[in-house]
Parts: structure tokens; sequence; C-alpha cells
């Protein structure tokens, strides 16, 4: 293992560091967003998705506040790889060459997976949540005048979770390729993650049971997905771990040698 012997301060040094790199990958970002913030809230607020909406803003201050929130949402989904970059070159001087390599390649994968992640819940989920909402409210005879602040809260509410959650074959990958877990662990403990993303499926859904199948079946997919893709990755791991011993043991024979 290449680790680097670190005092507390050089750890803390070098954590500013990249804490600095990274505000200064936000702010351009940041700046970016700007031009791009307008032509996204535009598209959502006219998509198919929401053009039967009825858009309100209820505060003078409704306006500038969802520009900021999609400026900050955008900026920080642009930024995503930097920030996990400067998480890997920090942790990466304790791993083995091997692993090294590995995880830093995962890396675009979690960026396009969050992004897969949004793109279902709005397209799959959202309008069928809006439309249950909608048939729910002339059921009990309510008026829906929906403010637009409103709307874009629960639109980052419904979709930025699913992102996060679609990174779940990357985060059981990197575990595998670590060799903290392994796919047969992964198997074993299958009914207490049913259990788990079930439940967190609730949480994220409204309380009927179609739209609870819609979200769990895919949570359920995933997971089988990641167990396929962790025994790609523990096979990898065995080999590389049966790699480092055979050096180990060269390397040992070579001092004797000596």
């Amino acid at each position: 293992m290449n680790e680097k012997d670190l005092t507390l301060i050089e750890h803390i040094d070098e954590i500013r560091k990249r804490l600095m790199t990274i505000v200064v990958f936000f702010v351009v970002a940041v700046v970016g967003s700007f031009f791009l913030a307008k032509p996204l809230i535009n598209f959502l607020q006219y998509s198919e998705e929401a053009q039967s909406l009825p858009l309100n803003a209820f505060t003078i201050t409704d306006p500038i506040m969802i520009y900021l929130k999609v400026i900050i949402f955008v900026a920080v989904v642009i930024t995503s790889p930097v920030i996990l970059y400067q998480l890997w070159g920090f942790v990466s001087p304790g791993l083995y060459e091997t692993e090294r390599k590995a995880t830093l390649s995962y890396i675009p994968y979690t960026f396009f997976l969050f992004l897969g992640g949004v793109v279902f819940s709005y397209k799959v989920l959202l309008p069928y949540v809006m439309h249950f909402m909608t048939v729910l409210a002339k059921e009990l005879g309510i008026t829906q005048v929906i403010g637009i602040n409103d709307y874009f809260n629960f639109l980052f509410q419904i979709t930025i979770p699913f992102g996060i959650i679609f990174q779940l074959p990357i985060v059981l990958l990197f575990l595998t390729r670590l060799g903290m877990i392994t796919p047969m662990m992964m198997v074993k403990v299958r009914k207490y993650a049913y259990f788990v993303l079930f439940v967190i499926a609730a949480f994220i859904t409204p309380p009927d049971i179609f739209s609870h199948l819609m979200v769990t079946v895919p949570l359920f997919a995933l997971y089988e997905i990641s167990i396929m893709i962790s025994k790609v990755g523990y096979r990898k791991y065995l080999k590389s771990e049966q790699a480092r011993q055979l050096e180990e043991v060269q390397a040992v024979l070579d001092e004797k040698n000596k």
C-alpha cells in the first residue's frame, strides 16, 4: 500500500487545498449557471409535465429564489465530478495502485447515474405523482392554486433523491473493489436490503400502492444489478490481492538474497 505518512497539520493543509480547488470550480460553475438557469426554468415551467399547472408567485421574492435555487443546483451538478475527484485524491494515497485506477474510473459513472436517476424520476415518477395529486384534489373538492416556488421545491425533492439512490451500484462496486463487502454478503442480506429500499420508496412516493411499486421495483432492480456488477469487481479484487501477495513474497525473497 503506497500510503503517505502525513502529520495532522499536513492532512489539514491538504484538505484546505482541495476545498479551495472545489470552491474555485464551484464559483466558475455558478457564473456559467447564470446563463443556463433561465432556459432550464422555462423548460421545466412549460414542459409537458407542468404545462397544465397554473403556476403563481405568492411573494415578491419568489422569482429570484427560484433563479438562485436552479443556479445552485446546476452548479453543484457541474462541480460534482471535481468534488468526487478531490475526494478520490485525498483517499487514494491509502489505496493500492490497482485500487486507485479502478476507483478513479468510477467518477464519470457516478455523474451519469445521478443524471439518469433525475431523468427517471422526472419523466416516470413526477407525471404520475402530479396526476395522483390532481385527481385527489378534485375528489376532495379542493381548488389547487400552486405556487411556482412550491412547485420547484417539490421538483427538487422528488428528483434529487433518485439521483442519489441511483448511485447504489457504484457505491457497492466501490466497497466490493476494496474488499469491504462481497457479492455473497450482498446476497445473504438481500431481504434486509429490500426492506430498507421498500421503506425509502414509501418516504418518497404518494400513499398509494401503484406509485410505491413504480419506485420499489426499480430500486430492487438496482440492487440486483449491483450484485451482478459487484461479482466482476470482486473477481478483480481477488486477482489484485493475489498479485499483491506475490509481490510481497517476492520482495521478501529479494531482501533475503541481498
